[in-house]
């Protein structure tokens, strides 16, 4: 029960990235547009009042500037990065791209190391096989190798 809890944990971290994503950009467009609501709310206001304030309208066009200034400054963030990883050698694009899946490749030689070699001590020092499947193969060893399966291949799930 516990490796079916921990798989699935693990299968939905993968994802929790693209997940917060979302909100944040559900919760950044309801932002703007409660924003551009009060403002449209605001000059309507001032214009049944017969005027409107040179100084609102300046702060209403300061307010536009500095979002469009923040908008601009990420995207000029994401243009940055893109051109490092252009600029970068494909070498070190390469070696970025195989972090994961050499820790994963590596976890799974440790693991099938340790499991036939240990299985084979067990078999020649006359250990009963029950015995020795229950020693090597038990409920941590589980939980860690189901963690790190459903975290990898839930990651590759919610890519898509």
């Amino acid at each position: 029960m516990l490796t079916l809890i921990s798989s699935l944990l693990s299968f939905f971290s993968g994802g929790l990235p693209n997940i917060l994503n979302f909100f944040q950009d559900r919760s950044d467009k309801k932002h703007e547009m409660d924003m551009a609501r009060l403002q449209t709310e605001r000059e309507l206001q001032m214009a049944e009042r017969g005027f409107v304030a040179q100084a609102k309208v300046e702060e209403i066009h300061l307010e536009q500037s500095q979002v469009e200034a923040q908008a601009q400054e990420r995207n000029a963030l994401y243009n940055h990065d893109i051109e490092i990883s252009k600029g970068a050698s494909k070498w070190v694009i390469n070696i970025r791209a195989l972090v994961r899946p050499v820790i994963t490749y590596g976890l799974f030689s440790l693991l099938v190391f340790v499991e036939v070699f240990g299985f084979f001590y067990a078999i020649r020092t006359g250990v009963d096989f029950q015995i020795a499947m229950n020693l090597l193969w038990d409920d941590e060893t589980q939980i860690i190798w189901a963690s790190v399966v459903s975290f990898w291949f839930g990651t590759q799930a919610f890519k898509k």
